[in-house]
């Protein structure tokens, strides 16, 4: 999105929300030129409600690490992600801007280069920059997030998928207090100037929230507590003062509210509203800055507003407004909040989901188009589509002009296949293929609602399979693509599941399909590409791999098994350069 268009976008939303309210309790800071730059932490907990954690007032919650912090901060209550799934939420949270213009999916693709990315900017202004995360799906080497370390001097994730042929165990995420260690490790060799720290806590998704809600809060007080411990060296090096902490979900989780177990599909507060908070450094401000804050606020606000706390000009390009901000007028805007789904399309081929919260209601535009008004009904389940007409049509209206300003993002999307790679594909016999919209497209097919019970089956199986437990994954995915072929991440799953059994030329057959569905899946290539070199399958091997290596250029293993794959087409020049890549 060029500047003028970002200008314009910024000017929309205003005129959207202009005369909503804004409550605004209890804040009093009054803000001074700061002595020097703040150091900056930013801690995104994985898959954490807004409603289990205490300092929100959750019965029963174990959090006296936030519950703490919370105390010094600025307390954002109704803060809202823009996607229910980790690499999307974060594209979002690092660049200010929403997932048309990050060109993200919850299945890969690649940050784009030419979009303001909020640690390649604090690194510009001369900040040490770090990222230290817990899971593999933010691994821009070997995960999902391609160009997240952009910026980055230190990106420690260095996991390991489980891979065909690979006997060893993958290793996909790390708890939360060893992440914490390594960020405790960090600093002690990188906090004598300014800099600017990510830490990734992701407790919540280990657990696995199928496991029940008493599980599910245990995993969240692990979570606090390796906050405690970040929080604690922080204070022990004396540099927590001038240190401004922002702590935020990158989304929720259902627990089986709607009939989802987890999260990635619907777009309900369970899974869309997180907890939010931003501890400012003692040398902006005359006294503590606290206090509780009522209107709604978007993950796309949090980059905008550490530029702001490091005393920085917002890029143009970046689509929130600093949360300061909206805390310090009290004559400010209730900001409606947009939030998107991408997994039932690029996931299923179902229909993607769109919400919209402005005031008290909450839209969601489906095939069966859905009204909630939230201060009546908190948990959306009594559907006012049919009987609040107008109300949905002015809902709906609102989401309109607001997807409109995003109409020329789709081709700026990572997710689309060049016409090389489509040709490519076209002489493997691929026909027909769909390119993949980097927009949501016009709400049409199959409901999400409806096929939920498959979504939960299918992320269950898929989870299991990236478990090491390919057996379970098989036994469950096979009556579920032979009920329905059409499912992407099913035949992905089980193509995947087969790999990892020796069982190469079955799994072909299933990732083949996946890629029919999903052409840009740069991870169904690399899958196909390493199963047919297990059956001398080594030109078509070439063709998928070339295609992998183009979308994950820092996968080491894709580059050697399209080394492996051109040594045996007698490629041998090819073959040492891909070698010299994978190393």
């Amino acid at each position: 999105m060029n500047g003028g268009a970002a200008f314009t976008l910024t000017g929309m939303i205003r005129r959207v929300v202009a005369g909503a309210s804004l409550i605004f309790l209890g804040l009093s800071f009054s803000f001074a030129a700061a002595v020097s730059k703040p150091n900056l932490v930013l801690i995104t907990l994985d898959s954490t409600r807004a409603d289990r954690v205490g300092f929100l007032g959750a019965k029963g919650a174990h959090t006296p690490s936030l519950d703490r912090l919370a105390g010094e901060s600025l307390v954002f209550e109704r803060a809202y992600a823009q996607a229910p799934g980790s690499v999307v939420s974060h594209a979002t949270i690092l660049s200010g801007a929403y997932p048309q213009s990050t060109g993200m999916t919850e299945i890969g693709g690649t940050l784009s280069s030419s979009l303001p990315y909020l640690p390649e900017l604090l690194k510009m202004h001369g900040y040490r920059t770090a990222a230290l995360v817990g899971s593999i799906d933010l691994d821009p080497r070997n995960g999902l997030a391609q160009g997240f370390d952009r910026g980055f001097e230190t990106y420690d994730a260095g996991f390991r998928p489980a891979m065909p042929g690979d006997a060893r165990p993958p290793l996909t995420e790390r708890r939360g207090d060893e992440v914490a260690a390594r960020a405790i490790a960090w600093l002690d060799h990188n906090a004598r100037q300014q800099f600017f720290l990510w830490v990734h806590i992701t407790d919540t998704h280990i657990n696995d929230a199928r496991a029940g809600r008493a599980s599910y809060n245990s995993a969240i007080t692990a979570a606090d507590a390796a906050i405690g411990k970040l929080l604690s060296a922080l204070q022990q090096r004396k540099i927590y003062g001038n240190t401004a902490v922002i702590v935020v979900a990158d989304h929720g989780e259902s627990l089986g509210a709607h009939g989802e177990d987890t999260h990635g599909v619907f777009l309900y507060d369970e899974t869309i509203h997180v907890p939010l908070l931003v501890k400012l450094p003692a040398s902006q401000v005359a006294k503590p800055a606290t206090g509780r804050v009522s209107a709604k606020v978007r993950l796309v606000d949090i980059a905008p507003t550490v530029l702001e706390i490091a005393g920085f000009p917002v890029p143009s390009q970046m689509q929130g407004q600093s949360l300061l901000r909206v805390a310090k007028s009290s004559a400010g805007s209730d900001q409606p909040v947009y939030s998107r789904a991408d997994l039932p399309q690029r996931g299923f081929g179902w229909s993607p989901l769109e919400s919209w919260r402005a005031g008290k209601y909450l839209y969601i535009r489906a095939p069966r188009p859905e009204l909630y008004d939230l201060t009546a009904d908190p948990g959306a389940t009594h559907n006012l589509a049919q009987s609040s007409k107008a109300t949905l049509d002015t809902m709906a209206a609102q989401l309109e002009t607001f997807d409109r300003h995003f109409s020329g993002e789709a081709g700026k999307s990572s997710a689309e296949l060049s016409s090389s790679e489509m040709q490519k594909l076209a002489s493997l016999g691929y026909v027909g293929l769909q390119k993949s919209s980097g927009t949501a497209a016009a709400v049409a097919g199959t409901d999400p609602k409806d096929k939920i019970a498959t979504a939960n089956k299918v992320m269950e199986a898929a989870s299991t399979g990236n478990e090491s437990k390919p057996d379970r994954a098989i036994a469950a995915l096979t009556p579920v693509v032979s009920a329905d072929p059409n499912l992407y991440l099913a035949q992905y799953a089980l193509g995947a599941a087969l790999a990892r059994k020796g069982q190469y030329a079955e799994a072909a057959k299933h990732l083949h399909k996946a890629i029919e569905l999903q052409p840009d899946s740069a991870w169904a290539h690399y899958e196909i590409g390493a199963s047919l070199l297990k059956t001398s399958g080594f030109k078509t091997a070439v063709v998928h791999l070339e295609i992998a290596t183009g979308r994950q250029p820092a996968f080491a293993p894709a580059h050697l098994s399209l080394a492996e794959a051109y040594e045996h087409v007698g490629r041998t020049e090819d073959a040492k350069r891909e070698r010299s890549k994978g190393k």
